[in-house]
């Protein structure tokens, strides 16, 4: 008997596509072959100029439940939620296609929300060097209900650990909330996610699946120019004046930053400055502190 896909959706996976021809099929054979199949596959090719949107193709053809849409280079925030406007699912998860997924993630997710009546369900994270390297991004040790915000903040290391990519999150409360991802900027999944964890009532946390992060030392993108270097402040600052608002918890000096200069020779850190309101600390060679300033307000 052939499943109806459009009336049976579980969860909606949503797949920004950027240039990534070397690592979309290692994703999306992640995606296909989960032991849930009553998923949707929503890929948004985002201007892509290598082969990837030939790779999509390919894999739409061969799996129904695959969706794609084409938009000119308008940046992952825009991708999702572009991919959020159609989605049909009770629930929708992001995976980012360099990455992959263990093949029972989706299910356990979707089994451990349904089971707690959770508004989102999130799991652990490795990231995955070249050579096959796997190191702990965050550990999900035990199966559990967090209700009370400042509780789900500090059980998944927010605000450090403001990832989007390893929960599930129940669609219905997503639109109530009218939540999407600011567009234009770095750092997305932060103010996102803070927003998440605090609105929507129940989180559930479960051991076992893994989302794996591809990590490309290599890529420009991982290097921070002066725009993300703003766009970081700017989340960070973001975070801060809504964990004030909502009366939840001093969350580390570092968190109150205001700007960060680095003086290098020859490619050598020499020295970097750390600006807060009140004070500036210089550090040699980015790692010893060697004096610091009171600022007058």
């Amino acid at each position: 008997m052939t499943l109806n896909w459009v009336c049976y959706m579980k969860i909606s996976v949503i797949v920004p596509v950027y240039n990534v021809e070397k690592f979309l099929e290692k994703c999306l054979d992640s995606l296909i072959n989960q032991t849930l199949k009553e998923l949707e596959i929503i890929c948004i090719n985002d201007g892509s100029t290598d082969s990837s949107v030939d790779i999509l193709n390919q894999y739409a053809k061969k799996d129904a439940r695959i969706k794609i849409i084409d938009q000119p280079n308008l940046g992952v925030s825009a991708a999702r939620n572009a991919g959020m406007r159609i989605a049909s699912g009770k629930y929708i998860g992001f995976v980012d296609s360099d990455d992959w997924i263990d093949v029972d993630y989706f299910g356990r997710l979707y089994n451990a929300a349904e089971k707690h009546g959770a508004d989102i369900a999130c799991c652990s994270i490795l990231r995955a060097y070249s050579g096959g390297k796997l190191k702990t991004k965050l550990k999900i040790k035990e199966e559990a209900i967090y209700t009370n915000a400042a509780e789900k903040f500090k059980k998944l290391e927010i605000p450090r650990k403001c990832y989007v990519y390893n929960k599930i999150y129940l669609r219905e409360k997503l639109q109530q909330l009218n939540l999407n991802f600011k567009e234009g900027v770095y750092f997305e999944d932060i103010g996102f996610t803070i927003r998440a964890l605090y609105h929507m009532q129940t989180v559930a946390t479960v051991p076992g699946p893994t989302y794996y992060y591809r990590v490309n030392t290599q890529s420009i993108t991982r290097q921070m120019t002066d725009r993300k270097q703003q766009d970081l402040l700017a989340a960070r600052e973001d975070f801060l004046e809504f964990a004030q608002k909502h009366h939840l918890y001093d969350c580390g000096e570092k968190w109150y930053i205001l700007r960060k200069v680095f003086y290098n020779f020859m490619g050598i850190p020499v020295m970097k400055i750390h600006e807060w309101k009140t004070i500036k600390k210089y550090y040699l060679f980015g790692l010893i502190k060697v004096f610091e300033k009171r600022i007058s307000l």
